[in-house]
C-alpha cells in the first residue's frame, strides 16, 4: 500500500519547527559557553551557581574543573566519614560546591586556594548558609603553603599538582587520618597499581610504603564544568600507623635508581657504568646509614617513570675512582644482587616488602644511594619543583 504524500506546506511547518528548536539549542548554549582562542585554553563560563550573574574564566590549563553532580558529591562526603569534630582541610574550593557540604557536617574547614577571583563568590554563598565562622581560607599556592592541623583531606584536585600533593601529604609532617582524593583516571591507576600492572610505578611503591589507598568511585568528565578531556576517580589514602624502619631519604633515591628504567631488570641497571661510577664516589663520600631518621617533606617521586639521568663528556668518569675501584665495585654490586635473587628481576614486578631487603644488603656492603650531605628540601618551594620537572 502506498503511503500518502505529506504535504508540502505541513512538510514546511515541520521543517520550521526543527529549526526553531536547534536555534534555541544553540543560543542556550553560546550562553553558558563561549570558547575563547588562547594559549590558556580558557572558557568563558556564565556562573550557574544559585542564579548569580558574575563571569569567571575557568582555565582548564591549570586545572580548574568545578564538580557539579550533587550526588557525587553527596557520595564524597558520606566516603569520607566525617565526625562532627573534624577540621578538614579542602585543597581548590573554588566556588565552594564541596566546601558547602563539608561545613554541613565537620566542626571547620581550612580551605587553600590560589585562585583571588574565586572569593567574592565562596564568601557569598558561605555567609548565605551561615557557616562563615566555620570556614578560614588560606589564598596560597597548595605545594608552597604551610598545613594547619587537621584531622581529614577532602579535595577535588587539580590535575596539574597531583603528583607532588600527594607526595607532600603522605611524606609531610601533618598527621591525618585520611584523606579523600578526586584525581585525573589515569593518575589514580597508577597509584592504585600494583606490582606486575603495567602502571606499577615509582610514585606507586613510595606511596605504598607510608600509606594503604583505596578505589572508591570513577566520576565522569560530564559532571563538571568546563568538561575536562578525561575521567576521573575518586580515591582514600590512608596513612599506615607503622611504617618500615629505613632511612627516607636512602630509600627514595634507591627506587629513583631501581624505576629510572623499571622494565630492565636490576642486573642490567647495576651494571651500567655509569651508575657504578656514580654509587662508588657516593659510598666513597658517605658513612654508614642511620635509619632513625624521621620523615622529611620531600618525596623524590613521580607518576612518571624517570629515564635514568644521562650525562656527556669525559667529566662524569673524571674522579678520583681508579679502574680497578671500579671493576671491584661493580663486582660488589652484583654480588648482592646475586645473593638475593634479584640479579634477573624487574623493578616493575617486584613490591616495597621485597625492595627494604635489597636495599638493606646494600647499605650493609657500604653501598650508599643518598647524598647525606646535601641540604634536604626543607622548602615547599624546592619540594614542589623537584616534580614539576
Amino acid at each position: 500500500m502506498l503511503r500518502k504524500p505529506i504535504p508540502f506546506r505541513l512538510y514546511l511547518t515541520r521543517f520550521n519547527y526543527q529549526q526553531l528548536i536547534l536555534r534555541e539549542l544553540r543560543t542556550k548554549s553560546s550562553n553558558r559557553y563561549t570558547q575563547r582562542n588562547g594559549e590558556d585554553d580558557e572558557l568563558k563560563i556564565r556562573n550557574p551557581i544559585e542564579n548569580q550573574e558574575d563571569r569567571l574564566y575557568f582555565h582548564k590549563s591549570k586545572g580548574q574543573h568545578i564538580l557539579t553532580n550533587q550526588r557525587i558529591l553527596d557520595s564524597i562526603v558520606r566516603k569520607s566519614n566525617i565526625n562532627p569534630n573534624d577540621t578538614v582541610l579542602e585543597i581548590g574550593p573554588g566556588t565552594g560546591n564541596l566546601t558547602l557540604k563539608l561545613l554541613e557536617v565537620s566542626k571547620k574547614v581550612f580551605a587553600i586556594e590560589l585562585d583571588k577571583r574565586m572569593e567574592d563568590i565562596l564568601n557569598k554563598r558561605v555567609a548565605e548558609r551561615g557557616f562563615k565562622d566555620k570556614l578560614t581560607v588560606i589564598w596560597k599556592d597548595a605545594l608552597k603553603a604551610e598545613f594547619p592541623q587537621f584531622d581529614l583531606v577532602v579535595a577535588n584536585i587539580p590535575y596539574g599538582i597531583s603528583s607532588p600533593l600527594v607526595a607532600k601529604l603522605v611524606y609531610g609532617t601533618n598527621h591525618f587520618r585520611s584523606a579523600t582524593l578526586l584525581l585525573q583516571k589515569e593518575f589514580a591507576r597508577r597509584l592504585l597499581a600494583n606490582p606486575g600492572d603495567s602502571e606499577f610505578n615509582r610514585l606507586a611503591v613510595n606511596v605504598k610504603l607510608v600509606a594503604d589507598v583505596e578505589f572508591v568511585m570513577d566520576v565522569s568528565r560530564r559532571d563538571f564544568v568546563p568538561c575536562p578531556k578525561v575521567d576521573s576517580s575518586v580515591v582514600i589514602i590512608r596513612p599506615k600507623a607503622d611504617i618500615p624502619k629505613v632511612n627516607l631519604d636512602e630509600w627514595l633515591a634507591f627506587t629513583r635508581t631501581c624505576f629510572g628504567k623499571k622494565n630492565k631488570t636490576l642486573g642490567a641497571i647495576f651494571k651500567q657504568k655509569k651508575k657504578v661510577i656514580e654509587l662508588l664516589r657516593l659510598s666513597k663520600k658517605m658513612g654508614p646509614i642511620n635509619e632513625n631518621v624521621e620523615m622529611g617533606d620531600c618525596c623524590g617521586c613521580s607518576e612518571e617513570d624517570d629515564d635514568e639521568r644521562e650525562s656527556e663528556g669525559e667529566d662524569f668518569y673524571s674522579s678520583s675512582c681508579s679502574e680497578l675501584e671500579a671493576i671491584s665495585f661493580k663486582e660488589k654490586i652484583i654480588e648482592v644482587l646475586k645473593s638475593g635473587g634479584f640479579e634477573d628481576q624487574r623493578p616493575s614486578k617486584l613490591s616495597y616488602e621485597l625492595l627494604l631487603p635489597l636495599l638493606s644488603s646494600f647499605n650493609q656492603a657500604g653501598i650508599i644511594f643518598h647524598d647525606q650531605t646535601e641540604q634536604k628540601n626543607a622548602g615547599n618551594a624546592a619540594f614542589a619543583a623537584s616534580y614539576n620537572s
